[in-house]
């Protein structure tokens, strides 16, 4: 068997799926934020991608943009920032480049 097993999905891809299916609801909610590191980015990754790369957001904008996701909006938007997802400077919040995310695929 190759990397990609008998599914076609490698082993991120599958954890990525695995993990989005138990911790993001079909309506795009997040039931709660994944104790686990790992897990924790792949969530935040997900959300992320969802983020303009090309806009400015003020903290209001980026709590209205996460509050639909889950309602501890601070606790989220604080995660962004310290796994550098997004910036933070003078209260606005850019999206970082993807090579600045802290990376699920480089933990054990």
């Amino acid at each position: 068997m190759n990397e990609h097993g008998a599914s076609g999905l490698t082993q991120n891809e599958k954890l990525q799926r695995s993990v989005l299916r138990n911790f993001i609801t079909e309506q795009g909610c997040i039931k709660h934020i994944p104790s686990q590191l790992k897990k924790r980015l792949i969530v935040l990754e997900h959300l992320t991608s969802q983020l303009d790369t090309d806009r400015k957001y003020t903290e209001k904008e980026i709590n209205d943009f996460i509050r639909p996701w889950n309602e501890d909006y601070a606790t989220i938007r604080r995660e962004l920032y310290i796994h550098r997802f997004v910036n933070r400077e003078n209260e606005i919040y850019e999206v970082n480049d993807p090579r600045e995310w802290r990376d699920w695929r480089t933990l054990g």
